[in-house]
């Protein structure tokens, strides 16, 4: 199991900074931190979601949104969507800020993810290379055919992932921006 060291942002129920705390310890005791999601789209209106690594401290092997992760302390929302989304999938693009909501679950190992997610959406054509140590597999998928695989087969899906695809807010900007859901 691998995890950083690197320190996160605590935060109250008002995502308002209260500290930070050392990511293995916050994850340990389920502390309320704030973290980000990203979902991106190609020109096809495919989102390009990814298989976690089986190593991941929680959620090993389950397919997620295109990228995730938390702030170190002192680092902007958005600018550690833009950092991580290089670390992780191999390349940056445009986000724009969706929404945010908090959301708690308990791992079978004993971590806790209490997060405020941020979630960003954004668009990418090109061609990338994702970090083998973050992600197992990866692909393009219309939305609706992954809205059914998730109502199937929820268990192969992140927790935080469900929740987002079944937002109001996420729900509405796809229908809004001709995405057939």
């Amino acid at each position: 199991m691998t995890f950083s060291t690197t320190d996160i942002i605590l935060v109250n129920e008002n995502d308002e900074e209260i500290g930070i705390g050392e990511k293995l310890m916050v994850h340990q005791r389920g502390l309320l931190h704030r973290a980000f999601s990203i979902l991106v789209f190609n020109d096809n209106n495919e989102l390009l979601i990814h298989q976690r690594t089986s190593h991941k401290y929680h959620s090993g092997d389950l397919w997620t949104n295109t990228c995730c992760g938390h702030p170190n302390a002192n680092e902007e929302i958005s600018k550690a969507a833009h950092r991580r989304l290089g670390e992780e999938m191999g390349f940056d693009t445009s986000l724009e800020f969706l929404y945010k909501f908090q959301y708690r679950t308990e791992f079978a190992n004993g971590l806790v993810e209490s997060e405020i997610d941020h979630v960003f959406i954004g668009n990418y054509n090109d061609n990338f290379t994702v970090n083998p140590e973050e992600v197992a597999d990866y692909k393009w998928i219309m939305l609706d055919d992954l809205l059914e695989n998730v109502a199937q087969y929820p268990e192969n899906y992140t927790f935080w992932f469900r929740e987002i695809l079944k937002s109001s807010a996420f729900l509405t900007y796809m229908s809004s921006n001709l995405i057939l859901v």
